[in-house]
């Protein structure tokens, strides 16, 4: 006789020991959806249908062309125009490079929408200047991880468009996008506030003024970059573009800016490009596919209403629900990776907290500033290894070093998670939501 409570079980033990194997991510959860399949002799067909209708989505054509304009503008020289504009404004203050550091990387986060392109870029540019200019270098290598972050929660963050998806396409892209303006911005200035502080505790110095008379070239030239982001952004809360159609209209400006107006590259190099991203595109959309079955299995054998049904047999206080799920999902972005976790966690959480009242937009970006923090946290830790691997230090000394920052953030997160005027100002006065 076929039991739930078997199924659940082949379910959470399989994906549990293919992960422990080292299998990716992807194959685990399509090979622990496949077991279970076949205990519940349910017609294979059905996985292979779910997974492609995981990634039939018009919508889900955003991802790739985000992911093309990034990858264009992260060949040029983009992340160093934005490194020498907020040089001008925050690069003269005690520990100004780490500021600079911040400010690049929230600015680079509107451009790319992606944490571990933001370490990349601004990383491999910042790094050796922070150990060039007497600062320690895992430190340079904390601030930058502890930065990229602010890439997945202010737009065009990919994984907002994820959990839109994610969430049956309930959730208004625009009004994710503007929620997750206010949350980026507050948590550029916490971590530069921290990194002010371990400057004085560590004895930095301030950084040489740039010159005045270079100034004005330094910020137009960081402007013309930002473009890319008022094309998106603009594009989108005005409704003259989808979200996918301000991804093709980001993608074609930054050809034009990089290839025609600034010349960073030859036209070669956009082969080298579109081969990035088409290997990054492809495990991209392998995992949102495998994701997509084992969250179909999951909805089959009627999870999400268990675990809700659990949640508010705890309590029905969603200041302890929110409190538990942040904690689960701390613990859960260490050993996984976001996307997967998003697919995943999202049909089963979002029943539960808005149960309890708590919207959905808001809900997104609470996953996703979690969700990023755990791209700092060993054992998987993306952003981290990115960071380690630039500055050629180990995985122990840069987390050491980020841990100041990875507090502050975590102080963010619970500012967010109870105060969600916070969140909702800006889609609320846009009418978004």
């Amino acid at each position: 006789m076929i039991s739930n409570t078997i199924a659940i079980t082949i379910l959470a033990v399989s994906f549990c020991l293919l992960i422990l194997i080292r299998f990716p991510i992807s194959l685990a959860l399509a090979g622990s959806t496949l077991l279970t399949v076949l205990y519940l002799k349910v017609p294979l067909a059905a996985v292979g249908q779910t997974m492609i209708q995981g990634i039939n989505s018009y919508s889900l054509l955003a991802i790739p062309f985000f992911i093309l304009a990034g990858q264009i503008m992260s060949e040029g020289k983009m992340a160093l125009r934005l490194i020498n504009m907020a040089q001008v404004f925050v690069g003269t203050i005690r520990g100004g490079l780490a500021m600079v550091n911040c400010v690049a990387c929230m600015f680079f986060g509107n451009i790319s929408g992606s944490a571990v392109a933001d370490v990349s870029s601004i990383g491999s540019v910042m790094i050796p200047m922070m150990k060039k200019k007497g600062y320690d270098t895992d430190y340079a290598v904390g601030v930058t991880v502890s930065a990229a972050i602010q890439g997945v929660v202010v737009p065009p963050s990919h994984n907002l468009v994820l959990y839109s998806l994610a969430a049956g396409g309930g959730v208004s892209i625009a009004s994710l996008f503007l929620a997750g303006i206010v949350p980026g911005i507050m948590l550029c200035t916490s971590l530069m506030v921290t990194a002010y502080f371990t400057a004085r505790k560590r004895g930095y110095q301030r950084s040489e003024p740039v010159p005045l008379k270079q100034a004005p070239k330094i910020i137009a030239d960081g402007l013309l970059s930002m473009l890319t982001a008022i094309i998106i952004l603009g594009g989108i809360f005005s409704g003259w573009f989808t979200a996918t159609e301000a991804g093709a209209m980001a993608c074609l400006y930054a050809f034009i800016l990089t290839f025609f107006i600034y010349r960073d590259i030859p036209i070669s190099r956009m082969w080298i490009i579109l081969t990035r991203t088409l290997r990054t595109v492809s495990m991209v959309l392998f995992l949102i596919a495998s994701s997509a079955s084992f969250g179909w299995i999951l909805a089959y054998l009627k999870v999400p209403a268990i675990v809700t049904d659990f949640m508010l047999g705890i309590s029905d206080n969603p200041i302890i629900i929110l409190l538990i799920i942040n904690v689960l999902l701390l613990i859960l972005g260490a050993p996984m990776d976001m996307a997967p976790l998003i697919v995943i966690m999202t049909p089963i959480l979002l029943p539960v907290v808005t149960t309890l009242g708590v919207d959905p937009v808001h809900f997104g970006i609470i996953m996703m500033l979690n969700l990023g923090i755990g791209l700092l946290t060993p054992p998987v830790g993306t952003v981290l290894f990115v960071g380690c691997a630039i500055g050629k230090i180990s995985v122990d000394s840069g987390t050491r070093a980020m841990m100041p920052f990875f507090y502050t953030m975590c102080v963010i997160l619970l500012i967010l998670t109870y105060i969600p005027g916070i969140v909702m100002w800006l889609p609320r006065m846009f009418g978004a939501s």
